[in-house]
């Protein structure tokens, strides 16, 4: 008995419509059960199994000392899988590998920026060849988005993460 994998493909742009809009609703944005298991369970084999550019970011960032900040590997955002995340200041930091699908990319980008989640992206080649230059880049965005939401805060909020964080 074969099994046939399914394979994620994008259509041509003439047959495509814009990205449904992302519902933030319960667990997983309003993502059937079964597929949000299966994003979790996708994301914790890629953490088992880190691309070399990913691992050495990792420990890079685990040096850094972001303080009360920490960037998560490999974070299931809606329906998107990022290499690194940092939910309360909605930071995503993904790894453009040479056979990553740049259209494909471009597509969760949109998605992830509709939703308030600013992507940064850096060649695996970069992070291999100067991982401090792409951390200090990442330490900068992190400060200015913690800059920003401090500047937006409403009298009375909590200031630097979700109303349910607990510190």
């Amino acid at each position: 008995m074969t099994s046939e994998r399914k394979t994620l493909s994008i259509r041509p742009a003439s047959e495509r419509t814009d990205a449904p809009v992302v519902q933030k609703r319960g667990r997983g944005w309003n993502i059937a059960e079964s597929r949000l298991d299966t994003l979790h369970e996708t994301a914790r084999e890629m953490r088992r199994e880190p691309t070399e550019a990913q691992a050495k970011l990792h420990e890079a960032l685990v040096a850094a000392n972001l303080g009360k900040y920490r960037l998560k590997r490999q974070t299931v955002i809606g329906s998107a899988i990022v290499d690194f995340a940092c939910q309360p200041l909605r930071v995503a930091v993904e790894i453009d590998e040479p056979d990553a699908n740049a259209e494909l990319d471009r597509r969760r980008d949109r998605t992830l920026e509709s939703i308030g989640v600013k992507v940064l992206r850096y060649p695996a080649a970069d992070v291999l060849s100067d991982v401090d230059a792409v951390v200090a880049g990442i330490v900068a965005e992190m400060k200015a988005r913690w800059h920003d939401q401090r500047a937006n805060a409403r009298p009375g909020q909590r200031k630097g993460g979700y109303k349910g964080d607990r510190r």
